[in-house]
């Protein structure tokens, strides 16, 4: 899963992404250029360390995020588009979280002269929106070439296409990202290669100063979410030793640092789930989409899996821990055999047995 940190200047993005990964970059700096930060983090997750101790396996690994700060964006790419370098950085993401600034700071002045979260909320979802007008617009006009030269691909393929790419430009024109348009799966797997950015899911992150209420922020967006924490107290915490951190979690009523609650909320948004391997070698947590069955689960641990696969022990993660073990659950019956066509379900416990 990779996660892009996006914002217009001076919203707080690399004050975030240090949270998130307790990193050090320098915050507070505009060059106006494009810039990447990148950090992979363990995703935290309790059933792993429970899973741990029942097992002692040699290793323990959990699954992962990658989070991309992301500078460059400013909301003035106009009718050109935003820049190929920045785009291409922009479409590799599965996901963005979009930093907006709510906290007053006179040693940080806001580059439009003035805090509004809703002005700089729109003004980002204006540019990527703009940006994909842009592209649906080309493509239309190489789908009417294709139309009237004719040959190649069969007619009525065509026809639906432009249909599609009519309902695309209809709602941008709308100025409403494509994430609110309802697709069929076959309309989901012809757009996946084309990155448009306001279908990708966004996470809406108030970035608050120390004490601050968050503004009430409608934005009634599918696959969008809006949270609220304190960017730079949260920072600060990130960068302490656990024990103090905990300690100052407590101090400031913060319920769980913001690493744990923004990877819940993206895993959610983004329709990911988690299932687990177990053994005395390694203990392993990985990411599925929510919907996927045995045989794609396997193809994530490796694609000899998905080829020869014959059928997936299953054991739920409950009923592994209130059993005490795999014994226990296969003693009990809880251990189950389930074939290529089963739905993983999220803390399920796979055994894939498979021949190539």
């Amino acid at each position: 899963m990779r996660l892009g940190i996006i914002g217009l200047p001076q919203s707080g993005k690399t004050t975030l992404f240090n949270a998130l990964t307790r990193g050090t970059q320098p915050t507070g700096t505009v060059t106006g250029k494009v810039e990447v930060h990148t950090a992979v983090v363990d995703v935290p997750d309790e059933r792993v360390e429970r899973l741990t101790e029942i097992f002692h396996p040699k290793k323990t690994i959990y699954a992962k995020v990658t989070y991309a700060d992301i500078a460059g964006l400013d909301g003035s790419a106009g009718r050109t588009g935003i820049s190929g370098t920045l785009l291409n950085q922009l479409t590799q993401m599965d996901g963005f979280i979009h930093v907006v600034r709510c906290f007053e700071n006179e040693n940080v002045p806001h580059p439009a002269g003035s805090v509004d979260p809703r002005r700089d909320l729109a003004a980002m979802d204006g540019e990527f929106i703009l940006n994909d007008l842009i592209a649906v617009e080309r493509k239309q006009e190489r789908l009417a070439e294709e139309r009237k030269k004719g040959g190649g691909r069969d007619k009525t393929a065509i026809e639906r296409e432009i249909a599609l790419f009519e309902r695309l430009h209809q709602m941008l024109t709308e100025e409403k990202p494509l994430r609110d348009l309802p697709l069929s799966e076959e309309e989901e797997k012809l757009l996946s290669g084309y990155g448009f950015l306001s279908r990708k899911p966004v996470l809406v992150v108030l970035n608050l100063a120390e004490g601050q209420n968050p503004p009430k922020i409608d934005y009634p967006h599918a696959h969008s979410k809006v949270e609220a924490l304190q960017g730079r107290l949260e920072m600060d915490i990130a960068q302490l030793p656990l024990e103090e951190a905990q300690m100052f979690l407590q101090e400031y009523g913060i319920q769980e640092p913001s690493l744990n609650r923004v990877i819940r909320l993206s895993y959610d948004l983004l329709g990911l789930q988690s299932f687990f391997t177990v053994g005395p070698d390694e203990v392993r947590a990985w990411t599925v989409r929510r919907g996927a069955t045995a045989v794609e689960a396997a193809g994530e641990i490796h694609t000899d899996l998905q080829k020869g696969f014959i059928r997936a022990e299953v054991v739920a993660y409950e009923d592994l821990i209130s059993l005490g073990g795999m014994n226990e659950a296969k003693a009990k019956g809880r251990l189950r055999l389930e074939g290529k066509e089963y739905v993983v379900k999220d803390g399920d416990i796979l055994t894939i047995r498979f021949n190539v």
